[in-house]
């Protein structure tokens, strides 16, 4: 493993050249007919053997999309998903080369360019990375592609033997003629396996003879990022580049309506002030130049229509949401039981807050646009919209305009949205040189497209055992999917992210009913790490506890006693208590709390430890996981996933909630809008369960745990019960009382 880079663009071939294998969702049979760019950054394509003397774009063979083998012997393995800080190149490197039998330690990396005909994925419907989806989506076409091209290639070698292709074996690239013991390396056929047909069928190999799949292995982008190589968008540098510093209106949907630029104008290296409706760019040779010179000007905003906007009338806008409620699930009648219950009747409602995604990088797009095309240097999660948000604004066709995919120092959810792009282009489409837009700290928070606030009413009738017979769970929350789609959502249909989490509960309760009520409002929206059952998970594992703790049980217990019929869940609930120690005593104000669910295909449950001092002040002891996810592609990134997500949420459910005045967002910084850290992580034990069957998902997942266990544990530890985030730490002191 040499090297960790992006594909450009241009390497893709021509869609004519494309052929699908009928079967499956594996993309095989075309060769390049461009030299293949293996390196993002003025690749030196002779130093890369990507060029040969008869012009066919790569010397060797490049069965599909997803894999590169050079007559050099060099491998190139092309991984569709976007690497984002959550492991997805190297489990999906570990895909190809199993099936292809080679090692990491024998391949390159390389990240896919914008192609939605290449690249898109089967359960986004789209090339695009999100919803924990990667792994699901893609286990088994690049093990398909794989498995394509070793065929081939052994072909190849059987060919130049002249001997049946069933006696030949192949090991980390090496094929061998096993009655002769003559050997082939795959450089040595690269040309060759060119000429063979592409096999319509391919046999995967069984869990059992897995030789990378279910092992730890060592992340193919640490290397780079620990010795300083890494590239991510904003590191991205052009020849002719110019930085911009920006202004935005501080209001949603406001507009400028002046503005004086004379003093900025004559500070030396300013080279340009670009204005579009609702932002002003500073253009100079550096970005502080840049910066300087938009602190120089005067700008006057028309604040528009919600000037006075505060978090006050958002939230009364969600209390008071009349519309007719959509169905999310619904078994038996749980209006009935539950009204019929009497004083085993509980009801109530939790509040969640708009979040933003604050990730380490802040936004950054390097825009290139000509008469002829356009370049975009950017790390986005849906590199094919990107291209076709950007072609609409400067008036060029798709295919010429070329995304240059980048490694993302941190996603969230944050690089689905393309707002930035398209801001990126309607200010480059104003000059002719390189331009590198970079949002600051404060303007990454204060004008993020932001995760919805929520606001549920939740009941449950309890029967003689304790246990709920009846259940309805209610959603007022605004839909993302108007802003991802770029078109109205439909009135009265569902947006299943709304219910995600509350509509497929893991208990078996005899009656119930999960609903959305729709109340969209002016603030924009993106999906947020866990999407939807990152808050709805929030709303039921704390509810179910409450009934818990009102029945008189044992928090496990009582959802064990609800599992029956759900042996995964169960097995993970059981190991998760086992292994925090569930039951032990604790000294005064210290408990444990715990959270379940099944999310993106994954059983997870979190026991978390607290400490709750007499000033209300949180001190995390200790956090225990236990995760079942299917076959395990690479144990130590589920494990990284988990501690990850975990801490992603809890800096949430502690310290996080964006908030509106005068039509403006409050926080600004890590001050006012605070992560976890280091000194604060608990000692953390993450149990990775074995099992063979399809993988799930893990990049939202420990998120989704975080809040819920913590928020339990704070109640057992406290008898407070938080119903909103972030936690309010003055309910939480001595005298703290049942909110």
């Amino acid at each position: 493993m040499r090297t960790y880079s992006a594909i450009g663009e241009d390497a893709l071939p021509d869609n004519a050249r494309r052929r699908f294998l009928t079967a499956g969702a594996l993309l095989v049979g075309f060769a390049f007919v461009r030299p293949v760019r293996a390196f993002e950054r003025e690749p030196d394509l002779a130093a890369i053997g990507a060029l040969d003397a008869t012009a066919t774009g790569f010397d060797g063979f490049v069965p599909d999309g997803f894999i590169r083998v050079g007559v050099d012997g060099r491998i190139v393995l092309v991984v569709p998903s976007v690497e984002m800080g959550q492991g997805i190149a190297t489990g999906e490197a570990m895909m190809i080369a199993e099936e292809l039998e080679v090692g990491l330690d024998q391949v390159e990396v390389a990240l896919a360019p914008a192609d939605q005909h290449a690249y898109t994925q089967s359960m986004l419907k789209a090339q695009a990375t999100g919803g924990s989806t990667s792994v699901r989506a893609y286990f088994i076409p690049l093990r398909q592609a794989g498995a394509a091209a070793r065929t081939m290639l052994i072909g190849a070698a059987a060919e130049r033997w002249r001997v049946p292709p069933a006696e030949c074996a192949v090991a980390r690239g090496v094929i061998t003629h096993q009655r002769t013991g003559r050997t082939l390396t795959y450089g040595a056929v690269a040309s060759a396996a060119r000429r063979q047909p592409v096999p319509r069928e391919v046999s995967l190999k069984p869990v059992s003879q897995f030789k990378l799949i279910g092992r730890a292995a060592k992340r193919v982008d640490t290397p780079a990022k620990v010795n300083g190589t890494a590239r991510f968008g904003i590191d991205a540098m052009v020849e002719g580049m110019r930085v911009a510093a920006i202004a935005m209106c501080p209001t949603i949907g406001g507009r400028l309506r002046s503005l004086d630029e004379r003093a900025s104008r004559v500070l030396p290296g300013v080279v340009d002030i670009l204005r579009i409706d609702d932002a002003v760019a500073v253009v100079a040779e550096h970005y502080w130049t840049a910066k300087r010179g938009l602190d120089l000007l005067r700008i006057e905003w028309d604040e528009g229509p919600h000037a006075t906007l505060t978090s006050a009338t958002l939230a009364e806008s969600l209390r008071s949401a009349q519309g007719t409620p959509i169905n999310g699930s619904l078994t038996g009648d749980p209006d009935h039981v539950i009204q019929e219950a009497g004083k085993q009747r509980i009801e109530t409602s939790y509040d969640l807050p708009y979040l933003a995604h604050a990730a380490l990088e802040p936004i950054n797009t390097t825009i290139h646009v000509r008469p002829d095309g356009c370049d975009i240097w950017v790390g986005t999660q849906v590199p094919e919209i990107a291209r076709i948000v950007a072609a609409e604004i400067i008036g060029l066709p798709p295919d010429k305009v070329i995304v240059r995919n980048h490694l993302i120092g941190g996603g969230f959810g944050r690089r689905l949205a393309v707002d930035t792009i398209q801001q990126a282009a309607r200010f480059g489409k104003q000059v002719g040189y390189p331009l590198k837009i970079i949002w600051t700290r404060e303007q990454d928070i204060q004008h993020d497209r932001f995760r919805p606030a929520y606001l549920d009413t939740i009941a449950a009738a309890l029967g003689k055992d304790g246990l709920p017979m009846a259940w309805t769970h209610r959603t007022r929350c605004s839909t993302v999917r108007s802003y991802y789609d770029r078109k109205p959502w439909p009135q009265g249909q569902l947006d299943h992210d709304a219910v995600a989490g509350a509509a497929d509960l893991p208990y078996a309760i005899p009656a119930l009913r999960s609903e959305w009520v729709r109340q969209d409002g002016p603030v924009a929206l993106n999906w947020w790490r866990g999407v939807g059952e990152t808050h709805n998970v929030f709303v039921v594992e704390s509810f179910l506890d409450e009934l818990a703790h009102a029945a008189g049980q044992d928090p496990v217990a009582y959802r064990r006693a609800l599992l029956g019929k759900n042996p995964r869940s169960l097995a993970v609930l059981n190991k998760a208590a086992q292994a925090s120690g569930w039951g032990k005593p604790l000294p005064p104000r210290c408990a444990r709390g715990i959270s379940l669910h099944e999310s993106f295909g994954t059983h997870a449950a979190l026991v978390m430890e607290v400490e709750v001092d007499p000033q209300g002040e949180i001190h995390l002891r200790r956090a225990t996981a236990a995760v079942d996810c299917g076959i395990a592609v690479n144990p130590d990134s589920v494990i990284a996933q988990i501690e990850g997500g975990v801490l992603f949420g809890l800096s949430a459910a502690l310290y996080n909630g964006i908030t509106f005045e005068n039509g403006r967002v409050q926080q600004s910084n890590f001050h006012d809008y605070r992560q976890i850290r280091m000194n604060e992580v608990p000692p953390f034990e993450v149990s990775v369960m074995p099992s063979e069957e399809k993988p799930g998902g893990l990049g939202e997942v420990g998120t989704v745990s975080a809040a819920p266990a913590l928020a339990n544990a704070i109640f057992a530890a406290t008898g407070v019960r938080l119903r909103a985030l972030p936690i309010d730490r003055r309910a939480l002191g001595a005298k703290g009382k049942q909110l």
